[in-house]
This record gives structure tokens, C-alpha cells and sequence, in this order.
């Protein structure tokens, strides 16, 4: 298997998708309270989105995913 030699752009859409990611995960890990559900940051997503947006990758998930898989398998 090759290894992706990505861009600037693809290299910050991978990781603020990876950043948004962790959030995600961390705000699932915790304990639950039915009082507050967890919330992902808004800017996390923007930054997500964004990213992707400038990288060409927004509505190319199979392109991004295997840029992913290649850079951080």
C-alpha cells in the first residue's frame, strides 16, 4: 500500500477531522446525564467544515477517507 503524500489543505482538513473526532469521542466517553446531553462545539465543526471546504474535499468522502487511511491509518 502507498502512502498519500497530502497537501497543505488536505493535511488541515485530516486534522481538524481528527480534532472534531477526539471531541466527539470525549464528549460520548464521559458519564451520561440525562439533564445535558453532550454537545459537540460548534467551532469544531466549523473548523471541520471549513477545512474541508478549502482542501476541495467537501462532498468527496471517499477521496478524504482514503487520504485519511493513508496518513493516519
Amino acid at each position: 500500500m502507498s502512502t498519500a503524500v497530502l497537501t497543505d489543505r488536505q493535511r488541515v482538513a485530516v486534522q481538524a477531522y481528527l480534532r472534531l473526532l477526539y471531541t466527539v469521542r470525549a464528549a460520548f466517553d464521559g458519564p451520561s446525564d440525562p439533564h445535558r446531553p453532550p454537545v459537540v462545539p460548534t467551532a469544531a465543526l466549523a473548523e471541520a467544515d471549513r477545512a474541508l471546504a478549502e482542501a476541495g474535499l467537501a462532498g468527496t468522502e471517499e477521496e478524504f477517507f482514503r487520504l485519511l487511511g493513508g496518513w493516519c491509518p
